[in-house]
């Protein structure tokens, strides 16, 4: 987990608030105004910093959504797949972006070129001390309601290799508002903090879907068996993507169960945590007092959820549970689902290999991979990482270097860049030239600055040479 700012949020955000984006900033925190002052005061300072502002502006204002949340949601979408400055590249091809973020990609060069001469290099420096202020101020409880989830379902995420959860604070955008995103392995939550609140029941809820959902797809065979369940839910008021997959549905379901069964204080009255299971019931996430009750003797046994998973789903009855969501009065709507999976249109095979690789499955992995890379299709360069990490798994040693360097040729994605040097630079500690591996350390830092999990395993690179993990006796 990292709790971290990025430059390249913020930039995007500072010139929205430029073009008059407003939502909120009364109740943001202090530094949003004086952001927007400081830039408006440096707009009005120059011909080349206005004339280009004012064509950014127009675009903005032709791109307004009729809904406030849609309208933040956008350009957030974007910033998390553009690279750093100062070129602030998409990170992949524009027919690969998220829907809401393929709007906006006549917003790029205005941005670039409004970064430039407004400065907004020099305003990121200047607020950076406050912005590190932020993330230091809440630290703390987030790592703890992060501990106290993974202690619940006694499963720790450090076994959760080559996948990122990240929550990013940037003050310049609505304080009420919260996106949370999942690109393939990679889970965001991006939140403007305002005094003590930090959403942390929110957050928490990307966090689940983080830990729980690549249990969904390593039992993708008891998924297949529970299928017929959604033929109840047709008329449920939920999103789409709940009444077509039957994996989102049922870890849906097992989120909001444990999110009951944890609510408030111990002592809650039953009544109000079993209000909020029946609320979910209604809406259509039917499993969810399956969950429930299956929770309740979970917390008493000292198996993990990682092992008590399968036993879970194979222990629902799919007639009972039918014959339940009969009789069910679904509410008239459902309260939006805050994890957005905005998965590009034409990412299809690689987004399964690398969901196949979390779980292990690394036969899967190389195949759709090797597909995507002999037809051309998709991010080379990710698929060319898939191959190497599936090498890698193998203990095909020389067959990952290759694969990795390959990668590197054609790779745009700074993630791929970043850690393709990183695995190389292990690989040649292992092979003792330290020289070559600290070349790698040091591209990796270069290209993944703005990675925090990237930039903390290439900084203990450079401190000192990579040693394999002790298998355990």
């Amino acid at each position: 987990m990292a709790l971290d700012t990025s430059e390249t949020l913020f930039t995007v955000l500072t010139s929205i608030n430029a073009c008059g984006y407003d939502q909120e900033v009364n109740g943001s925190d202090p530094l949003r105004s004086q952001v927007r002052s400081e830039v408006a005061k440096a707009i009005q300072g120059s011909d080349e910093a206005r004339e280009t502002a004012n064509v950014m502006c127009t675009f903005y204002r032709d791109h307004q959504q009729p809904d406030n949340s849609r309208e933040l949601a956008q350009y957030v979408s974007l910033a998390l797949y553009l690279a750093g400055p100062p070129t602030f590249a998409a990170k992949v091809k524009d027919s690969e972006l998220p829907p809401d973020a393929r709007n906006l990609v006549g917003f790029i060069p205005l941005l670039q070129k409004f970064y430039a001469q407004a400065d907004l290099q020099g305003f990121w420096q200047r607020h950076r001390e406050a912005y590190s202020a932020l993330t230091n101020r809440y630290h703390e409880p987030l790592a703890r309601m992060l501990f106290d989830t993974e202690i619940y379902l006694k499963m720790p995420s450090s076994g959760y290799l080559g996948r990122q959860f990240t929550v990013y604070l940037d003050p310049m955008g609505a304080p009420s508002q919260v996106n949370a995103r999942n690109y393939a392995a990679d889970y965001y939550v991006v939140i403007s903090p305002s005094g003590s609140s930090l959403k942390m029941q929110q957050i928490r809820h990307t966090y689940l879907h983080y830990l729980l959902d690549a249990l969904a797809l390593k039992n993708g065979g008891a998924m297949k068996r529970l299928e017929p369940l959604l033929e109840t839910v047709k008329m449920a008021p939920l999103e789409e993507n709940f009444k077509s997959d039957i994996s989102l549905l049922v870890t849906e379901c097992l989120v909001r169960a444990v999110e009951a069964r944890t609510m408030g204080p111990s002592k809650l009255p039953e009544a109000e945590r079993t209000k909020v299971v029946d609320e979910s019931v209604h809406e259509g996430y039917i499993l969810t007092q399956y969950f429930y009750d299956a929770l309740i003797q979970f917390e008493k046994g000292p198996v993990g959820m990682r092992n008590t998973y399968p036993d879970m789903l194979a222990r629902i009855d799919i007639g009972k549970e039918k014959k339940h969501a009969s009789q069910v009065e679904f509410a008239q709507q459902a309260a939006p689902e805050l994890l957005h999976l905005s998965r590009p249109v034409n990412e299809h095979l690689l987004l399964t290999a690398e969901r196949r690789l979390t779980v292990g499955d690394t036969q899967t992995a190389q195949k759709l991979a090797q597909e995507a890379l002999d037809e051309n299709r998709e991010d080379q360069g990710r698929a060319l990482f898939i191959l190497a990490q599936v090498a890698t798994m193998n203990r095909d040693i020389q067959g990952a270097r290759s694969y990795f360097e390959r990668a590197l040729q054609v790779a745009q994605e700074p993630k791929v860049i970043a850690w393709s040097h990183i695995y190389l630079g292990r690989i040649f500690d292992l092979e003792e030239n330290r020289e070559a591996a600290l070349d790698h350390y040091r591209a990796a830092l270069n290209a993944g600055n703005a990675l925090p999990e990237a930039k903390a395993a290439a900084e203990h690179g450079i401190q000192r040479p990579y040693e394999p993990p002790t298998a355990p006796q």
